[in-house]
């Protein structure tokens, strides 16, 4: 019976050292709650933070704040901004709560920050910006705050004037001459990059992207096309700020010490020929990927970082998007007419990128680890689309655009592994895939979390609450803020030097078992 007990206590251990990291990994992930807006009146779900301090989730919508209880969902408190602007986004940092505000008539004029006290909700500052505040972030120290100014053209009034079919002017491209909207004009303001010192109550902006030096490969530059910062993430020391350009498929590095762009990184182009790459081209009522001859531009929109061994890796969702008010968008089959008929006819693809032979898609329909160059790393593949269609999620309706549309991006902790959470826009069920990359070169699929009732999820943020994981997700066509629970804190796991010290005191055991006389 002794030499049993020890045989059992041996194998167990053993079994405990080959059982793979990310077995069991969020297998008994659920949904917790759903919160339902009151979109009537403006509340809507696009962006959310949690406030550790309060236990409470800040959803941002675009006529002010819904404050929800993370454990019930209840509304708490509605703050209403709407005689300050539109909001864009909401971050928290130690009691601190920041929102971006889009000017409330004109948006091409400058917006502005506003940050409050979560214990209080109370007004605390309030910050001139650039134009069209579309995403911020604090610094790991809570010390500034940083903010992405899109600057979009505004193609809806400037002083009560429509200008919505107005052309700013033209461009010849390898496909022909196509109408464009960008330029010098009043209504597209510069993009630019503003850091709010929150001790002193200066505003540094950064504005000089299109003179920043470039590196990479496929950086769309149009004339009169300016750059519009989409999402900001920064590195573990606070040092550097990596920027995606998402219209322009490019990154920006930005030295926080300095206020200065180090660099402009074009991120390349993906080949959708290639094995693992395939894509459904065609919204044709079929559903299946296949290798086609064309290549996405990655144009990411969210972005996050993290670090292992001692580098920092950027993680970004390649949604791939367009801007608002050009004509870069056509089928494939109007820049090389003999496609029409053929399963790329209707695929839609960047006019001043392609051409015949050469057509270049908007988005990778992924998402990509990359090095702090702007290398790329890892690639998740046809994963997204493959796994939306394996659950019947996944939108025909959007095969010609970008399929399921990775759009934003979470990283947590989780029993000692990194996880990335990539929150998909355009499934017919809001879905979020999870992946284990705590190795950057040897990324793991666990799951997709799907949300009943709710429909793309525009925001995701993760957090521990007690000795539980969670992750919300802000719905913005369905108004909805949903929570999952990803599951329980496990034990502390044993470092390798512990292991080994208890197999060595098992030997021992077994070696006295094996000394003690019978009886």
């Amino acid at each position: 019976m002794k030499k049993n007990c020890v045989s059992l206590l041996l194998s167990t251990a053993l079994a405990a050292l080959s059982a793979p990291a990310t077995a069991g990994l969020l297998d008994g992930a659920r949904q917790a709650w759903t919160h339902q807006h009151a979109a009537t009146d403006g509340y809507l779900a696009e962006i959310l933070s949690f406030d550790a301090g309060r236990n409470e989730i800040w959803v941002s919508g675009v006529s002010g704040i819904d404050i929800l209880d993370a454990r019930t969902g209840a509304l708490q408190q509605r703050i209403d901004v709407r005689a300050s602007g539109s909001v864009n986004s909401v971050a928290i940092h130690n009691g601190v709560a920041a929102i971006a505000l889009e000017h409330p008539t004109q948006r091409e004029l400058p917006g502005i920050v506003q940050t409050y006290s979560t214990a209080t909700r109370t007004l605390t500052g309030q910050y001139t910006v650039g134009a069209l505040p579309d995403m911020l972030t604090f610094t790991p120290d809570g010390h500034r705050l940083l903010v992405a100014n899109e600057g979009t053209p505004d193609n809806t009034s400037q002083s009560g004037v429509k200008a919505a079919n107005s052309h700013y002017g033209a461009l010849t491209s390898p496909s022909g001459t196509f109408p464009r909207r960008y330029g010098s004009h009043a209504l597209d303001p510069v993009g630019s990059i503003s850091i709010i010192h929150l001790g002193t109550g200066t505003v540094t902006t950064v504005g000089n992207l299109d003179a920043a030096p470039r590196t990479g490969s496929h950086l769309r530059t149009n004339t009169g096309m300016n750059f519009e910062p989409e999402y900001i993430a920064v590195n573990a020391a606070g040092t550097k700020a990596y920027v995606t350009l998402q219209e322009a498929n490019g990154l920006a590095v930005v030295d926080l010490a300095s206020g200065t762009v180090d660099k402009v990184v074009g991120l390349g182009a993906k080949d959708f020929s290639a094995a693992g790459q395939r894509i459904d081209p065609k919204n044709d009522g079929s559903i299946g990927l296949v290798s086609v001859q064309a290549k996405g531009l990655y144009m990411p929109d969210g972005i996050a970082t993290y670090t292992r061994g001692g580098q920092t890796f950027l993680v970004m969702a390649n949604e791939g998007d367009f801007r608002e008010d050009d004509a870069d968008r056509s089928a494939a089959s109007s820049v090389d007419p003999s496609l029409s008929g053929t399963l790329l006819s209707n695929l839609r693809v960047s006019n001043t990128d392609s051409s015949a032979g050469a057509l270049y898609a908007a988005g990778a329909r992924s998402f990509s680890i990359r090095d702090a160059e702007g290398q790329l790393v890892y690639d998740s593949g046809e994963i997204l689309d493959r796994e939306a269609m394996a659950l019947g999620i996944y939108d025909d309706g959007r095969s010609r655009d970008k399929g399921v549309e990775p759009e934003s991006i979470e990283l947590m902790e989780i029993d000692g592994r990194t996880l990335a959470f990539v929150g998909l826009e355009r499934t017919t069920k809001a879905a979020v895939a999870a992946f284990d990359i705590t190795d950057p070169r040897n990324v793991t699929f666990l799951r997709m979390l799907v949300a009943e009732g709710s429909v793309s999820p525009e925001g995701l943020k993760g957090f521990r609450l007690g000795n539980a994981y969670y992750l919300g997700l802000s719905n913005e066509v369905s108004n909805t803020t949903t929570l999952f629970h990803l599951g329980t804190a496990a034990a502390p796991v044993p470092e390798p030097g512990s292991l080994a010290l208890v197999m060595a005191g098992l030997g021992v055991l077994a070696a006295v078992q094996r000394r003690r006389p019978s009886h």
